[in-house]
């Protein structure tokens, strides 16, 4: 017995709650450094014209050079023109393609489902029925169809993923502000005669942003691989245009013997998906710890 109160001291400070707090700083800042993978990647791609050292369409050297040879960083293409060029130019696209289809997601999906938790009824069940035949839709051949019929374009490819897109947003939407219109605030705001849609959107909207944040951050992934997909298949931007999908599918053909010219898109393509999801994960443990 005198050994173990003698011990517990000693257990007390290093297992107890300063260890917990310390811990928990710790993994804090793991998850805002992995949060801010967000913004690192934003500025990777922001900065692709000055880091890249040349121009992504125009020949610059002997085609066909492996990594590190000839003042090429990740080899020359088949045509000779600069393959790490081009992966820059390729992230910039897909990032900003990425957040553009999240951010029209965003608005479209969360009027949507803001109008139909708020006012309830039949505007209700008219909109989530909307939204029901959206999500019943097989998104990739919408996407597909979509882009044959207005012809294959980075923006074309855009608003047919957008199409399919907005539902997931406007399902979390009205979920969220179905559950925050029963909470006392909101029924206290009611009481003291506040209109309808001011208690939307000062006191129901607020309450739905973290998780339309956190739904929004690790959607970035999805998009990237959805929009790289179709790409793949031909129904990005066209030749000879910068695009990581589109330069893994062009140059296939080179995968057994240059193999560095297919391999690198298809990574670049791997670390955006992978950044982005380390980043929703950081953001989503963030606001949990609020």
């Amino acid at each position: 017995m005198a050994v173990a109160e003698a011990f517990q001291p000693t257990i007390g400070r290093r297992w107890g709650r300063p260890g917990v707090r310390a811990a928990a700083r710790a993994a804090s800042r793991r998850d805002l450094a992995a949060a801010g993978l967000l913004v690192l990647v934003t500025v990777l791609a922001l900065a692709a014209p000055v880091l890249a050292p040349h121009s992504p369409l125009t020949p610059v050297g002997t085609p066909e050079l492996p990594p590190l040879q000839g003042g090429f960083l990740l080899g020359s293409d088949s045509v000779g023109r600069d393959v790490l060029s081009r992966v820059l130019y390729g992230i910039r696209a897909s990032w900003f393609a990425a957040l553009g289809v999240v951010a029209l997601g965003v608005l479209l999906g969360g009027a949507i489902g803001l109008l139909a938790g708020t006012v309830g009824g039949w505007v209700d069940n008219l909109l989530m029925r909307i939204t029901d035949g959206f999500l019943a839709l097989p998104a990739p051949i919408v996407a597909i169809a979509v882009v044959a019929a207005l012809g294959p374009s980075l923006l074309h490819t855009l608003i047919a993923v957008s199409v399919v897109w907005w539902p997931f947003y406007a399902r979390i939407v009205r979920g969220e502000i179905r559950t925050l219109a029963a909470r006392p605030h909101v029924e206290a705001a009611r009481l003291s005669g506040s209109g309808g849609w001011r208690i939307a959107v000062r006191h129901l909207l607020p309450g739905a942003v973290p998780a339309i944040f956190v739904t929004a951050s690790l959607d970035i992934g999805n998009l990237i691989l959805t929009l790289s997909g179709l790409s793949f298949l031909g129904l990005g931007q066209s030749a000879p245009a910068a695009e990581l999908g589109a330069d893994t599918a062009r140059n296939l053909s080179y995968l057994l013997y240059d193999w560095w010219i297919p391999v690198m898109p298809g990574i670049a393509v791997a670390l955006l998906a992978l950044a982005a999801n380390v980043a929703g994960d950081g953001i989503r443990n963030l606001l949990a710890q609020r």
